[in-house]
């Protein structure tokens, strides 16, 4: 999604506290959300968390945000998306956490799996669409505020994060984190999330995303580790290719055949059936002839729609990359539908996907963001 859609519509969260008392009722929350316990006597290192466990962390860090001047003044939108992400922005640290033969606590990889998670949560509480991608964007870079410098290209590990979540909502979450904990370096860290909103503000993707010249400008930005933000890159794309991108049954192929009647369409589904392969085979010979197709319809510059899953962002990459080798302009069309219609659907399909197969990808699904393609159509049935 792009961080300028968090605006609309207007939404709260369960229990989120309001004026004139802004009070958190911790009995409400763990009585609705069973996640919580999970937290509970999940350890911390005492070194970078000396006030305890995981829940105790959470606790803090919610009461911290909800005390900040600058989250009272915030729309109630953005009040909630944040005070959801305070909530989640731990949730798999209890799956991730390990004790290191040292005594040291660690919990490596728990805010990829965390942002994960709170789709998830997310999904079931039948959270709208541009609000669940905003939780999940403020999880997956909530820490983002304290180790930008540490990243390779700082400007562009900003400029990114501006284009999924507001940075200014980012620093917000990253203080209360950071009150939220006992340890000796806190001033240290709040000085840190003072010079990253200063840095994003001379960046100038503060409080909105990063303005690049064009959709190709954006797109050759993000294929690049070091390139210049306001480079206005010379369009040379020929012929558009589709990705489309979504769960089994969340309507792909009912939206090629209303939307685009007459495409070429390479369908890894028809393929399979043509050799007779099962979906639970090695997928080898599919992709291949897939890839084989594609190169085809690339060669002669020749537009197509790509017609998969493509639930993850790293599958998509190596399409991409080789879509856009041929200056081909890619859009990906991202479908779906809410978890009760999808099992619906799937259970009239011909070919029934098992219900523990789709809870599995949906497991892990990463919704496509605008940072992967020219242009990104989020095609989303609220039910």
């Amino acid at each position: 999604m792009n961080s300028s859609q968090l605006l609309s519509p207007s939404w709260t969260f369960p229990h989120c506290p309001a004026s004139p008392n802004w009070s958190i009722d911790w009995s409400a929350l763990q009585a609705e959300f069973d996640w919580l316990q999970s937290l509970q006597n999940c350890p911390q290192d005492p070194r970078y968390h000396a006030e305890g466990d995981v829940l105790t962390h959470t606790r803090l860090v919610c009461e911290a945000l909800v005390s900040l001047p600058a989250w009272r003044e915030l729309p109630a939108t953005e009040r909630a998306v944040l005070f959801a992400a305070a909530l989640l922005h731990d949730i798999a640290k209890p799956t991730a956490t390990i004790i290191e033969e040292d005594g040291s606590i660690t919990s490596k990889g728990h805010v990829r799996q965390g942002a994960k998670m709170a789709r998830q949560i997310l999904w079931q509480l039948h959270v709208p669409f541009h609000q669940r991608e905003a939780i999940v964007a403020l999880v997956q870079y909530g820490s983002l505020p304290l180790w930008f410098w540490d990243k390779t290209n700082p400007q562009r590990a900003v400029i990114k994060a501006s284009q999924l979540i507001r940075c200014d909502l980012l620093a917000l979450l990253a203080e209360a984190d950071v009150r939220g904990r006992e340890c000796e370096d806190r001033e240290q860290l709040l000085e840190r999330i003072q010079f990253f909103r200063e840095f994003c503000q001379e960046n100038e993707c503060f409080d909105r995303p990063r303005h690049f010249p064009s959709h190709h400008s954006r797109f050759v930005y993000f294929q690049k580790e070091n390139g210049y933000p306001d480079y206005a890159a010379f369009d040379n794309t020929r012929f558009e290719v589709i990705l489309m991108s979504g769960l089994p049954a969340a309507g792909k192929d009912y939206w090629i055949r209303e939307n685009l009647p007459d495409a070429k369409v390479i369908s890894l589904d028809e393929l399979r059936k043509i050799l007779k392969i099962s979906p639970r085979d090695e997928q080898g010979e599919v992709i291949e002839k897939a890839k084989s197709m594609a190169k085809e319809y690339l060669r002669s510059h020749q537009s197509f729609v790509w017609n998969a899953t493509n639930i993850s962002r790293q599958l998509r990459s190596g399409l991409i990359s080789l879509f856009s080798a041929y200056q081909a302009r890619i859009r990906i069309v991202y479908l779906e539908v809410p978890w009760e219609e999808l099992l619906r659907r799937n259970s009239d399909r011909n070919c029934v996907v098992p219900e523990a197969v789709i809870w599995k990808m949906s497991q892990r699904l990463e919704v496509p963001d605008i940072t992967e393609a020219h242009i990104v159509d989020w095609l989303v049935d609220a039910g």
